[in-house]
């Protein structure tokens, strides 16, 4: 039995970008007013369409952040960018070394900037690259969910 998605607890999650950036142009353009005000005359459309224009730029730059940068972990896939992986297929986290050309998670050709890289073994014997701001806490979290299913060997 499948559940529907966003059903799932969430171990680790990082947003690719906060909404600050679409209100850059707003600000500035009020600090603009601002200024005009005390010198008299206020030139209201200029800075409208400076604080809309501008801030439409903003609004689609964080949009497309929050979706390309986007790190989610659940008990049952592994999201990061635009891609998902069953958590199901990752076979191993700890001592898992990174061969050169191994598959970055989210595409592109590289990690996203500011990002660590974790190497992930896949249940087939490949090597894929996962990433995260917080490598630390994300590795953690991994380790967590893929372990817990391992057995403990007996002492």
């Amino acid at each position: 039995m499948t559940r529907p998605a966003g059903d799932e607890p969430v171990l680790f999650a990082e947003q690719g970008s906060s909404w600050w950036p679409a209100l850059w142009a707003p600000i500035f353009a009020a600090v603009g007013v601002g200024v005009e005000l005390t010198t008299g005359v206020v030139h209201w459309f200029q800075w409208v369409v400076i604080a809309v224009g501008l801030g439409g730029f903003g609004l689609i730059w964080a949009s497309a952040r929050r979706k390309v940068y986007k790190v989610e972990l659940t008990t049952v896939t592994l999201t990061q960018g635009r891609e998902q992986l069953p958590t199901e297929k990752i076979a191993a986290v700890t001592d898992v070394g990174a061969p050169t050309g191994a598959k970055i998670l989210g595409g592109g050709w590289t990690a996203p900037r500011k990002t660590d890289e974790v190497p992930v073994r896949l249940d087939d014997g490949s090597v894929v690259i996962a990433w995260a701001r917080d490598g630390e806490a994300f590795t953690e979290a991994l380790r967590g969910l893929v372990e817990k299913d391992k057995p403990r060997p007996v002492e």
